[in-house]
């Protein structure tokens, strides 16, 4: 719906659904909260799979989803080309797997921002490797799309690790704090960890910001302004209630601001949890077709032909829902055979 108010900072809220509406330069968000319980010897769910409909379970039953997973719950092998995913997992682990023999684990607080480019396959299943306690998962999955110049560039994936993010911490006149995790972008004193080189998000001038951020009950913050013409949305998922200038608005909605005004938040009576995605906007036609996003109808017809005869690269792998192993940690391994850790702390 749209919204007129006195100050003008509200462009329109819209109710969130699954996946949740972006604008460009986003091309998609879904969010991913599953209650899955204790795993069993094969990494998937200590837990009747009847009444499920295995391959496309998205239908929320006793708390947890399989999705395309069978066994594993996740995301067996599938394709993409000409954007990017950027896999911030706030609970929980995800085993990627791809057809240029890029392989990790990660979660808990990681990102995996991962350029599709000219076609990748990839897989990325949700291992339930506690086999005594449950394995609760959170995420966002979100695709950020690639300009025209890019869309064919060489695959690659960057990891960002927890250790790696750096917090923005601000306290209000009455002593109650905002922490804001800056996975794309900055605010004062605090710069994201550098995203995938051909990435969007890689030139500052395009205002790219992703930050998920946690409000104290009462917490007051002003989000400060980006320049004019740059989408910003605002995800307000779990919460009680959170004013917007003159506005109130109850969590589960999308709040599309006007990026060059302050904005200042009053959180209601309980912890506020908000996901905030914006970035200067392409302004180029957007084809899509399932996994793959072009320019054009041709584009698109030519990258199913492609994707037909080559499968970008194959599969290397044994499984189709690929995982890697139960005493395995968190790790990263590129294309080039070079594996990268987590930082010690």
């Amino acid at each position: 719906m749209e919204i007129h108010n006195e100050t003008g900072d509200l462009i329109r809220v819209e109710e969130l659904g699954f996946p949740w509406t972006t604008r460009d330069p986003f091309l998609f968000c879904v969010y991913h909260s599953d209650a899955y319980p204790r795993g069993n010897e094969k990494f998937g769910p200590d837990a009747s799979l009847e009444g499920r409909n295995l391959g496309n379970d998205f239908v929320v039953k006793d708390g947890w989803r399989m999705y395309h997973g069978t066994e594993v719950p996740g995301f067996p092998v599938h394709p993409h080309r000409g954007f990017e995913t950027v896999t911030v997992v706030r609970k929980g682990l995800v085993d990627h797997s791809d057809s240029m023999g890029g392989a990790g684990r990660y979660g808990d607080g990681d990102v995996q921002w991962m350029t599709a480019g000219k076609g990748i396959q990839h897989a990325e299943m949700f291992p339930l490797l506690k086999r005594d306690e449950p394995n609760p998962l959170e995420l966002f999955q979100i695709w950020l799309n690639l300009p025209r110049a890019k869309k064919l560039v060489e695959p690659h994936y960057a990891m960002l690790w927890k250790e790696e993010i750096r917090d923005y911490e601000v306290k209000d006149q009455n002593g109650l704090g905002t922490r804001v995790e800056v996975v794309a972008g900055s605010l004062p004193g605090v710069k994201a960890p550098d995203p995938a080189p051909d990435s969007w998000a890689a030139d500052p001038s395009n205002e790219v910001a992703i930050w998920y951020f946690q409000m104290e009950a009462g917490a007051e913050w002003v989000i400060p302004p980006a320049s004019k013409g740059i989408n910003r949305s605002l995800y307000f998922f779990e919460g009680d209630r959170v004013g917007i200038n003159s506005q109130s608005f109850v969590s589960g909605n999308m709040m599309e601001l006007l990026s060059h005004r302050k904005i200042r938040l009053v959180n209601g009576n309980s912890i506020s949890r908000f996901l905030l995605l914006q970035g200067k906007p392409m302004n180029e036609p957007v084809v899509s077709y399932g996994p793959f996003v072009m320019n054009t109808r041709e584009e698109i017809q030519q990258t199913y032909q492609e994707y037909q005869a080559t499968r970008f690269g194959g599969w290397p792998w044994s499984r189709h829902d690929q995982v890697h192993g139960a005493d395995r940690g968190r790790f990263a391994r590129f294309t080039d055979g070079t594996e990268k850790m987590p930082p010690l702390q």
